[in-house]
Order: structure tokens, then sequence, then C-alpha cells
């Protein structure tokens, strides 16, 4: 006697009820694996930008945003601040490094993004082709923006207002692709850079026409004697301290004393995180609600299952099976059931990550692209399958209070 078989069989003689377990299996699984594989990725990809950041400094107004836009580049900046006043925090004795950014253009939705080198040397960036940008209007282009775009080594391009559209293109003045990166996995992969000379003589900052061969030095720590221009303003600057010292004293001194803001990276990423968990949470729960919904569906099915069957299973017990084989037997129909309800489930993740991933490829230029199989789910998998086992178990040990002589005298 084939034991799959026969639970294969009345499984599929109970289409509607077992159609029913297996897709509240299906939905509970489904959503608890794509919570797991998006929680995975979404921390992999907020560690990794900052890693090494401990302060955004900008224009005052939401922390936030100034975080994300400065470091994620998902949202718009809070302003521009005075290279004047950025430089005095640049060299402040408890700043280590201090990157500059300078933004407010695009390119087919690519952020043009003005810094110096410090930039991608930070995110360990190395150029595949062609080389960095040294001067003004040369650009070296993202892995992903040069692959979206079309960009290559000699091609000329102009820049449009703004980070979303190309309806105000600034086409008097063209920037030169001179690099390439490679694929970094990091933010700079969907960024076009430049020098900050190249933003401020595109938005007509630079009044002179060699001002800018001395912007590396003006935000290196070089000499200065040409700062004094009230038009040359910055986006924000990343920074990491020298010392603890500087983020106890630091934030609070230009929150208070200066026109910028600081925001700390740590405090604000673990605020929004907790803000998405709160919601996460919820529907983690709400799946785990699914699931044991399926367990009682279950439960229920093989009830009713094994009272209509009653007649049956005297039948089979009569003609030499054993209790023991009959209760494994119902147990199988609810380990299958638990299998079906994980595989589908599993499978429903990945087709939601790939749908969530063309989204935000599209809104923000990041891809959530392992499929891989995590080590949650195989957990996820034992505790599936002890679902549809306490499901099956407690309907089927009423294989053991069968009378046979007078069930078969009933019937």
């Amino acid at each position: 006697m084939n034991l799959f078989k026969i639970s294969w069989a009345n499984l599929k003689d109970k289409k509607l009820n077992s159609f029913l377990s297996a897709l509240l299996m299906t939905l509970g699984i489904g959503i608890i694996s794509m919570l797991l594989l998006l929680n995975k990725q979404l921390d992999e990809q907020f560690r990794r930008n900052i890693k090494g950041i401990d302060m955004v400094v900008g224009a005052k107004g939401s922390p936030l945003q100034l975080i994300l836009s400065s470091i994620y580049q998902i949202d718009s900046p809070t302003g521009n601040v005075s290279l004047e006043e950025a430089q005095r925090v640049m060299k402040n004795p408890l700043v280590k490094t201090a990157i500059p950014l300078a933004m407010g253009d695009n390119y087919m939705s690519y952020r043009i993004v003005g810094t110096n080198p410090k930039y991608p040397n930070h995110f360990e960036a190395k150029v595949k082709e062609g080389r960095l940008f040294s001067t003004t209007m040369e650009a070296t282009v993202g892995a992903k923006a040069a692959s979206v775009t079309g960009l290559k080594i000699g091609d000329t391009f102009s820049g449009a207002h703004g980070f979303d559209n190309m309806d105000d293109v600034h086409g008097n003045k063209k920037y030169k692709v001179v690099g390439i990166f490679e694929t970094n996995n990091s933010v700079i992969d969907q960024l076009i850079l430049t020098d900050i000379s190249s933003v401020w003589s595109i938005h007509e900052h630079a009044d002179e026409p060699g001002k800018g061969a001395n912007v590396t030095d003006m935000l290196t720590g070089g000499d200065s004697t040409q700062t004094d221009e009230p038009s040359q303003e910055i986006t924000s600057l990343l920074v990491k301290f020298r010392n603890p010292m500087g983020m106890v004293a630091l934030p609070r001194f230009i929150n208070e004393n200066t026109k910028m803001q600081a925001a700390s990276v740590a405090f604000e990423i673990n605020r929004l995180f907790s803000l998405l968990g709160i919601g996460i949470d919820t529907l983690r729960a709400i799946a785990l609600i699914i699931i044991l919904i399926a367990g009682v569906s279950v439960f229920i099915s093989l009830y009713n299952s094994l009272k209509e069957r009653k007649y049956e299973m005297a039948l089979m017990l009569s003609m030499g099976a054993t209790r023991t084989k009959l209760f494994v037997m119902l147990l199988l129909e609810g380990i299958m059931l638990a299998l079906v309800g994980y595989g589908a489930g599993v499978l429903l993740s990945r087709v939601g990550l790939w749908l969530f991933s063309r989204a935000a490829e599209s809104d923000y230029h990041y891809s959530f692209a392992d499929f891989s199989l995590l080590t949650e789910e195989v957990m996820l998998l034992g505790g599936a399958i002890l679902i549809g086992i306490l499901a099956a178990a407690i309907p089927s040990l009423g294989i053991y209070r069968i009378n046979l002589s007078r069930t078969l005298a009933e019937e």
C-alpha cells in the first residue's frame, strides 16, 4: 500500500477544501518570506551606503530628508549652504573627513552630483573604463546609469534642472564623459559624478572661467583665498568624526550656532527603521494569523474527511492495514498541504519581490534582485511542516477510536 499515492488521491478528491487550505498557507508563507527578503536587502543597502559616515551637514529642514537626499539620493535636498560655512566645519579639528556634495540636476532621471575624488574613494568605487573626472564639465558615470542612459566615453550630454524629468535642460553647456565606474553595489552605481565647479558653472555661480580650477583645493583644505563669493554654495557635507567627542559636541554646535543643520546618520536611520518596523511587524503578525487559520482549515478538512471516510477506513483495516499506517496516511495529507503551501508561498514572495524591485528601480534606481533562499526561510519550512503535522494529528487520532465491527455493520 503506497501511502503517498493514497494521501495525494484523497487531497485531489477534496479539491475545494485542499485548495483553500493550501491557499491560506501560501498567503501566510508568501508574506513572511517576502518580508524576510525585503528586510535583508533593505538593511544591506542602508548599511552599505552609510558605512563610514557619522553626520550629514546641510541646510536646515528635515534631518531625515537631509540623510535620504545626501546619502541615498532618494529625496530632494533641504537646500544649499554657503561654501564658506561648510569650510569651517571641514577644518574643525573634530572632523576626520568631510566630503562635499552639490546637487540639483539630472540626466534621464539619474542624478548629477558635484563632488571631489574622496566621494568615489569612500565607496571604494573603481573606474572600469576611462578615468575619474578631474576638471570642470568632465563626468564619470556609475555602472547602472551608464547602462540605462547609454552613455559611453567621449559622449557629451546636457543635464536638466531637478531630479525627475528632462523638461528644463541646460542646453548651453555640456558634460563630457571621461570614465565609467565598475558595478559597485552602492549608490555610486546610479550617479553621474562631476567636479563641483561644473555644478557652479552650469548654474552660473562661477563668474570667472578659471575659478573652477581651484575648487578641489578649496574643498580639501588647500588655498581658500577665493571663497568669499556668496553664490558659491554646496548642498551638503558627509562627515566622519576623528573621535567620539565629535558626535557629542559638533552637531549641537552646528545646529545652535550656524545657519546649517547637522543630522546624525545612526539616529535618523534607526528612527526610520523603527517607523518601518511597525508596518513590518503588523504584516508579519497578519501573516502568522493567516498561517494559523490555514492550520485550522487543515484540521477541519481532515476531521470532516475522517467522518466521511469512516467506512473506507474500516474496510482498509479489515484488509490488513494497521491503524498506525492510516494515522501516518492522514499525517501525510497535512504535510503535503504544508509543503504545497510553502512552495507556492516562496514562489509568490519572489514574484512580489520582483514587482517591488521594478517599482523601486523605476522610482529610485535601487534594485532588489537577490532571490536566493534565506536561512530563515529554511526554518520557515520547518514551521510550516510542524503546523501541518499538528493540524493533521488531532483528527487523525480518531483512527484509533474506530470500532471496526460496528462501523462495517452500520454501513
